[in-house]
This record gives structure tokens, sequence and C-alpha cells, in this order.
């Protein structure tokens, strides 16, 4: 009997319906369609408003993208992240506002941008966003976006552990998760309830635990056995202004003591370096001449047998360098009458390795203490005692080991853990 086709039609008419159908994976009865569905590419957003939260977001999105091959990157971010494979709808830079003041001033700006980009982030529907640092602009739109339904990460916790703890359980109700970088700071935010995962510092990972002096003094034209003072009064120019003069009046007592002694000044800028030249014609009795260098902090210090500079950052840094330092800072008298008047300072010590080591490893001169006199005192300590300095090279050693944890590798993990496999909305 001649065929009359219709089981060649019907199916095409099946194939047919199976192209059509919104779930084209789906196992048909007579097996003749066979395909399993691709799960949609992961969609990151991000936001980093600074050079720093730029490199935490590069190194971030690289191990991402080891783990989610196929994982999309949007944001905001600079340099770093574009060369990551991130899609940049706005410029780190567009963030990179300092000071009051200049806050103030752009606060409009901020405010549109910061509406235009959260609701972008919602339309995109990503499968995660995170916030790198930057807290006054990145916990709203974490709130925002996690009141919407979006997983939201934060990395880098602000310093809750020297300022208002209670901002924990704040910075829980925008971050779904908070990523740290330091060991003590899981366990206030577990007073709060917020789930918060130490993941080391990139500071740790890049630094080497055994830095090259000599091979830093090769490089800045240093005598290889001159003995070397590296000043960092800040890298604003408010600090420079209150920190730079008793700095350097410092440091020429110290000169005073130590024969042959070299100073070298690292300029954060080009106005920090005007700033900083502006002063030095204060101080001709220094001899020989400071040595002023453009930017190259990290190494001035691990040149240097001891450090004199601002509290911040940088002390992180100084203890990594496995550099004895003395710490100074000055602030506004107004601004430190109302922050110890109020009790918004939580520690006795303000010094990063000191907060880390529970210990006074480094000396601390703050406000009032921020001498030429007391400061020279404590530099000229360690140059006299090289025996300390042994011993507290030791005890920088067992802390840059516990930092040294592959921080990005493992906040890629605690995000991968937190988008998992998880559909997005």
């Amino acid at each position: 009997m001649r065929d009359s086709g219709f089981g060649i039609r019907e199916k095409q008419a099946d194939d047919a319906r199976a192209a059509a159908s919104p779930n084209p994976g789906f196992q048909q009865p007579n097996g003749w369609s066979s395909r399993i569905p691709n799960p949609a590419p992961k969609r990151i957003a991000l936001c980093a408003g600074e050079a720093s939260g730029d490199l935490l977001g590069a190194g971030l999105i690289e191990q991402l993208r080891t783990r989610f091959p196929d994982a999309q990157f949007a944001g905001i971010g600079g340099d770093a992240m574009r060369t990551a494979g991130f899609e940049a709808w706005h410029g780190a830079q567009e963030l990179a506002v300092m000071g009051f003041a200049e806050v103030l001033a752009h606060l409009p700006r901020l405010l549109k941008l910061r509406r235009r980009f959260r609701q972008r982030v919602l339309d995109w529907k990503p499968d995660a966003f995170i916030g790198i640092d930057a807290p006054d602009f990145n916990l709203g739109v974490e709130k925002w976006l996690k009141q919407r339904g979006v997983r939201t990460v934060h990395y880098v916790s602000p310093s809750v552990w020297a300022w208002r703890e209670k901002r924990a359980e704040k910075i829980g109700q925008s971050a779904d998760r908070v990523l740290c970088l330091f060991p003590m700071e899981p366990a206030i935010y577990a007073r709060h309830d917020v789930d918060a995962r130490f993941v080391g510092h990139p500071l740790a990972d890049a630094m080497p635990l055994e830095p090259d002096r000599a091979a830093a003094r090769a490089q800045l034209g240093l005598d290889a056995d001159a003995p070397v003072l590296a000043l960092l009064p800040g890298s604003r120019l408010g600090e420079i202004s209150r920190l730079g003069a008793p700095f350097l009046a410092a440091a020429a007592k110290v000169a005073g003591e130590i024969p042959g002694l070299q100073v070298v000044i690292p300029a954060a800028n080009a106005a920090c370096r005007q700033a900083l030249e502006a002063l030095l014609s204060g101080f001709p009795a220094l001899d020989p001449r400071p040595l002023l260098l453009d930017g190259q902090a990290r190494t001035a210090m691990v040149a240097a047998d001891v450090v004199l500079l601002a509290s911040g950052t940088a002390t992180l840094e100084a203890m990594l360098a496995k550099r004895p330092m003395v710490v100074g800072y000055r602030i506004a008298p107004l601004t430190h009458a109302i922050v110890k008047g109020m009790g918004m300072l939580k520690v006795d010590r303000y010094a990063l390795p000191n907060v880390l080591a529970g210990a006074d490893l480094a000396p601390e001169l703050m406000q009032h203490d921020c001498t030429p006199g007391k400061l020279a005192e404590a530099v000229l300590g360690w140059f006299r005692n090289p025996g300390s300095v042994a011993s507290l090279q030791a005890r920088y050693l067992e802390i840059h080991e516990e930092l040294r944890q592959d921080a990005s590798s493992r906040a890629a993990d605690a995000v991968a853990e937190l988008v998992g496999d998880v559909p997005r909305g």
C-alpha cells in the first residue's frame, strides 16, 4: 500500500512544536527531542569607586571567571576591572570625591547617579550585586537592591571594630554577606546576626614575606649601608598640613643624632609633592637633603630602617614590609573633641599592626602627643635597639602569614556559594 505521508508530516509537526516550545529541552514522549537546556550565564554587577577598589574588583572578577566561565560582569569600575572583562557603565572616577566640602558640592550628581545606577542594575537582573568598599555609596545601593530580591555582597568591611559597632547591624540590612579583610571582623558581625567571612588581605598576598631591602635601595639610588628614615605624613593635603611640619622637625632631630641619615619622602600626587616642597624650604638644616619621590611609597618603606608615618592603611603596608614604625596623627581639635566627647571611637589602639596584634608593637603618638620631640625620641628608639627590631619583625611575619589567604580566590568562593545554582529572577 502506498505511504500516505501522514507519519512523516506528523514527525515534522512534532519537531516544529518542540522547537517553538518555551522549554526546548523538554523530553518528548516519542524520544525524538533529547536536548538539555544550558543554564543562563551568571550576571554579576559590581561597583568600585576608587583605585584600591578597582584592583580588588579585578582580582575578584578573574577568580569568579574560573568558577563561571561564561559569566557577565558590569557596573561601575576602573581600568583594571575593564581589563579583567568588565563592562563599565560608569567609570570609578565618577565616585572618587573626597572631603566633606567636595562631597556636598557633588551631592546632587551623586544622588542622581545612584538612582539611575541601582535601577539599571535591577533591570539587568543580576545573580548578585557586589559593592566594593565606598560604603557611603554602595550600602545604599545594596539595601535598595536587597529589598527587591537581589542578593548583595559588601566587599571590605567598614572599620566596625573602631567606630560604632552597631553599624554592623545596619550593614547587614544592606548586604546578605560581608567579605572582611581582617580576622577579628566576622565575630563582630556575628554578634549582630550578620553573615561575614574573613577572606584575607590582598596586600598580604601581593607583598613578599621577606622584602628585599637591598633591591629597594638600589632602585631608589640609596647607599646600601646608610641609615634611612622613610617619612609618610599622609596622602591628603589636610594631613600634610597638620603632620608635615612636626614630621620634618622630628626628622631634623633624628638627623642630629644619626650621622649620614638619609630621609626619603614619597609624595602621593603632584599636589602633595608641591606642599611637601614648600614645607622642606623651612628645614634647610636637613643635610643631606631629603629625597622626595613621586609615589613609590612601598619601595621607600622597604628601603628604610625606620618608618615615621601617619595612621591609616600605610601602617599595614609598613608592617608587611617588616619595618619598625612610629605612628603619628592629628585631626582638627573640634573634630577630636566631638569624637572623644560622644564616645564614637571604641578602641585604645589606632595603628593596624597594633590592632591586629592586640599589643603595642608600634609607638602611637596621637593628637597632643604628636610633637617633634616625642616623634624623634620614638624613632631613635628603633635605630638604637636592633634587638627589638628583630623580635618585632618575627611578630610581623606571623601576622602577615595570617592575612595571606589568597583573598581574591576566597572572596570568589564566598560569592559563588551565595549565588550557587539558583536561577536568576
